[in-house]
């Protein structure tokens, strides 16, 4: 089962980098023939597909893996409770291979077209960064750093919220997918948007590797693993510690369903108690009533 959790991932993950970072690539923005007129997607597509990766990933294999696609989400996972440990690194290794295959087919679709090449500057093939350099609104390094932290913890509390027994199962995906398509509504100008550092990491490689001198990228790539974690940690911690219970909490799972168990099950023989007394004083008085 943990083999085909880590295929889940594999594919979810690709399928993320595929449909969010190709539209950024091959759609956000498209001319109409000899016109200026732009039939691309933009920031609010570009958003919205993301969004739209994360929710039909999450229906389609979250139920094997639970749907992380994303390091980030699964280390906040393991802090908050949600997750064992022991099985992260794998998951995390799946995602960036997912990841990766996900690039590797945008270049081999974008490359198709005449003149398409990978050159520097901010946002190429989709990368995340920061500075002149790296950032498509020439933001800090600090701006960037703070982008990520913040929007990473959100997404965390948003993800611990929305899966908590208590929410509605059904609205999950939806909610965590909606969730990733705001904060790219908010974070393109700034770092093109991260939160994962599997989706950086992808990008980061194929720039380097396909690019025309494009370094920058894989130069700048230590902030967009280090940044999403620390704001998942932070936001599992929020979540765990201020906002809810720790109902949820993994290890707590197996103990809790074992006491709602014996309870049950001791309710259940009592009222086995109940009917044979019942049953038995009803023999007596029947036993003790004379015939007519």
């Amino acid at each position: 089962m943990y083999g085909k959790a880590l295929v889940a991932e594999v594919f979810g993950t690709f399928w993320l980098v595929l449909g969010g970072c190709g539209s950024a690539i091959l759609a956000a923005m498209f001319l109409a023939g000899d016109t200026t007129v732009n039939l691309g997607l933009g920031f609010l597509g570009v958003g919205l597909a993301f969004g739209l990766t994360v929710v039909t990933g999450a229906y389609a294999v979250g139920h094997v893996s639970g749907g992380h696609f994303n390091p980030a989400v699964t280390v906040g996972l393991v802090v908050g409770g949600r997750f064992s440990a022991a099985k992260a690194p794998g998951y995390v290794i799946a995602q960036v291979i997912g990841g990766v295959l996900g690039a590797l087919a945008i270049y081999g679709i974008a490359s198709g077209q005449p003149g398409f090449a990978i050159t520097p500057g901010a946002g190429t093939f989709a990368t995340n960064g920061y500075g002149v350099e790296g950032s498509p609104g020439g933001f800090s390094m600090q701006a960037a750093f703070l982008t990520e932290v913040i929007l990473t913890a959100v997404f965390l509390v948003v993800i611990m919220g929305a899966t908590s027994k208590r929410a509605s199962a059904a609205m999950g995906g939806l909610a965590i997918g909606l969730s990733l398509a705001l904060i790219h509504f908010i974070s393109i100008p700034v770092t093109n948007t991260s939160v994962n550092p599997a989706r950086s990491t992808s990008q980061a490689v194929i720039a380097n590797f396909y690019g025309e001198g494009v370094t920058v990228p894989m130069q700048q790539l230590w902030l967009f693993w280090a940044a999403p974690i620390i704001g998942a940690v932070i936001g599992a911690i929020i979540y765990r510690v201020l906002i809810d219970s720790n109902q949820d909490v993994h290890e707590d799972n197996t103990q809790e369903l074992r006491t709602e168990t014996k309870t049950a099950t001791g309710r259940a023989a009592m009222a086995d108690l109940e009917r044979s007394r019942a049953a038995l004083e009803e023999q007596r008085r029947r036993t003790s009533t004379p015939a007519s």
